[in-house]
């Protein structure tokens, strides 16, 4: 859903003013939308994402649009870098359908800088969560393929935020990632950053010196 991307950057900006010359890496990056968005910005970027199919493309993508990012397949619960090598990690639309949640953070911790900053969203598990991700936009909307959201997967901000100070992270922020419907002439989903987490959030974390 590349309509989430502009909030969510400006979400970021609050964290990372400028992007250029910073080495990310991408968790879960799919068909490359958002390393492309980051690229674009002067990121040094890297991308991993479990499926071989969906790096071939996004390989494909960015060569077609002569961005250089560096792309690998590999799954969250074991990350093919050396430690302390990024400066910042983002995880979007991903920590909702990982296999094992505190490897998956585990691993980001140990790939990133000390005083590296992590930058996720991810959904809550709610009843609302499971109507508007499930039954609204899988269902009604079809903005996201049938069956991709599993609500047992879904993550309450306290549960993530535990987990994130066992892992030696600080200065968490989390806020409401919401959409508020769609643009009647872009078709494109309108998103607002608000204190509603009920759904969706978005946050920041920084690992600790």
């Amino acid at each position: 859903m590349n309509s989430f991307n502009p909030p969510r950057f400006d979400y970021f900006a609050n964290f990372i003013k400028a992007w250029q010359g910073v080495h990310v890496l991408d968790v879960g990056c799919g068909g490359g939308f958002t390393s492309e968005y980051l690229a674009k910005m002067g990121a040094v970027v890297h991308g991993i994402d479990i499926s071989p199919k969906l790096i071939e493309t996004a390989k494909k993508h960015a060569y077609s649009m002569s961005l250089k990012i560096e792309y690998k397949q590999g799954a969250g619960e074991s990350l093919p870098y050396e430690d302390n090598r990024f400066d910042v990690v983002i995880c979007v639309d991903v920590l909702e359908h990982v296999s094992d949640l505190r490897k998956v953070i585990s691993e980001i911790q140990r790939v990133l800088k000390p005083g590296g900053l992590f930058l996720f969203d991810t959904i809550n598990k709610t009843e609302e969560s499971k109507f508007v991700m499930i039954r609204l936009m899988e269902d009604t909307l079809k903005e996201v393929p049938k069956g991709s959201h599993k609500w047992e997967k879904f993550i309450e901000p306290e549960t993530l935020k535990a987990l994130l100070h066992d892992m030696r992270f600080e200065k968490i922020e989390m806020k409401g990632f919401e959409v508020k419907g769609k643009d009647e002439k872009s078709d494109a989903l309108i998103v607002e950053i608000n204190d509603n987490v009920s759904v969706m959030y978005i946050g920041k974390a920084i690992l600790a010196i």
